[in-house]
């Protein structure tokens, strides 16, 4: 008898707040180094001790994380240091995180203990997008990042950390990145094929409930994105806080989605049904655009449309409420978090 080939399964960890292309695009690298990825994330008491309050809450970070197409399991309560037992109690052979470094609330290096055991790998952090950066858009309000290139938020120190301070401006959409992310499949013959179109803006858990929900709903999912501009005209503001092309990369990691249109046209003519060939076309019940929904006239009157009810209230606009009502914890909270990372590259 053959015998079985061994699995070979990794760990990776962190907080995973707010959740953007950048961790989607550094879990897709680390499922290439492995057969199976177990993602740990870390709870609220142990973020706000080691780096700060997060802006999402625990239930929503799963959420995130189990729905990233390249994630076997998301562990909740991880802890921040990660030990030699984190990696025993989950069967990991090893542990995997970005070329960055992370430091516990004392400003040491979170993965020592694996890395003196060798069995931690690095993988490079993904350019071109950052936490911190989002925050700066919806704190500044600025329409800033609708040009082609996203400037950096800069620090008001001279020095920056290379991690928390600065991030570039562009994304690299390798041919790998636009192959993994947004290259779907088409639908098989006799497929039910569910259209949903929207912003999904600042891609979050109830983002990933709606598109869970409505992937039940048939056998073949299709995400329309609308427009930068499209979006502005219709939410107004500074909206969208995430660009098209960041959108599309962050909806293109979540495995309930099987092909995406972007940008995708407001208004879903014949022209558009004929294209996609839809048997349904659903939309949720958090929506600002138009309060009668005139975009799907021809859908309606087709019988085709449905509104779904994702079961989470979560809305980009709760996220950024929470993001201005805690402006100084947040602010504080990176400004540390830059100092620490400073300080122990000075003594390393």
């Amino acid at each position: 008898m053959e015998k079985e080939k061994s699995i070979s399964r990794a760990w990776c960890d962190g907080c995973f707040d707010m959740v953007h292309f950048g961790h989607a695009n550094f879990l897709r690298q680390a499922s290439k180094m492995c057969d199976e990825l177990y993602v740990g994330v870390h709870n609220d008491e142990e973020i706000a001790k080691n780096k700060g309050p997060p802006v999402m809450t625990m239930e929503e970070r799963i959420t995130m994380v189990e729905g990233i197409k390249w994630v076997k399991k998301a562990v909740p309560d991880s802890p921040y240091i990660t030990t030699l037992h984190t990696l025993e109690d989950h069967k990991c052979d090893f542990c995997i995180h970005g070329d960055d470094v992370t430091l516990d609330a004392s400003g040491q290096d979170t993965y020592r203990y694996v890395r003196e055991a060798g069995r931690f790998k690095e993988c490079p952090r993904t350019k071109g997008v950052s936490t911190t950066n989002l925050v700066g858009r919806m704190l500044l309000l600025t329409k800033e990042h609708h040009r082609p290139a996203t400037p950096t938020l800069q620090s008001q120190s001279q020095e920056k950390s290379p991690y928390t301070g600065t991030c570039s401006d562009s994304i690299d959409l390798t041919d790998e990145v636009q192959r993994d992310f947004l290259q779907g499949r088409e639908p098989k013959e006799g497929d039910r094929v569910i259209y949903v179109a929207g912003a999904f803006d600042l891609f979050h858990a109830g983002h990933v409930e709606f598109l869970q929900k409505a992937r039940a709903m048939g056998d073949f999912l299709v995400v329309g994105l609308h427009s930068d501009t499209d979006v502005n005209r219709y939410l107004g503001k500074n909206y969208p806080i995430v660009t098209l092309v960041e959108r599309a990369l962050s909806v293109g990691a979540c495995r309930y989605v099987d092909k995406l249109i972007f940008p995708a046209p407001f208004v879903v003519d014949q022209e558009f049904l004929d294209q996609v060939k839809p048997t349904k076309i659903v939309h949720g019940q958090h929506y600002r655009a138009s309060s009668d929904l005139s975009m799907y006239e021809l859908p309606k009157r087709l019988g085709i449309y449905e509104e779904l009810n994702s079961g989470s209230p979560l809305t980009t606009e709760i996220i950024m409420s929470r993001i201005i009502k805690n402006r100084g914890e947040f602010e504080e909270r990176n400004r540390k978090k830059q100092l620490k990372e400073l300080n122990y590259l000075a003594s390393s």
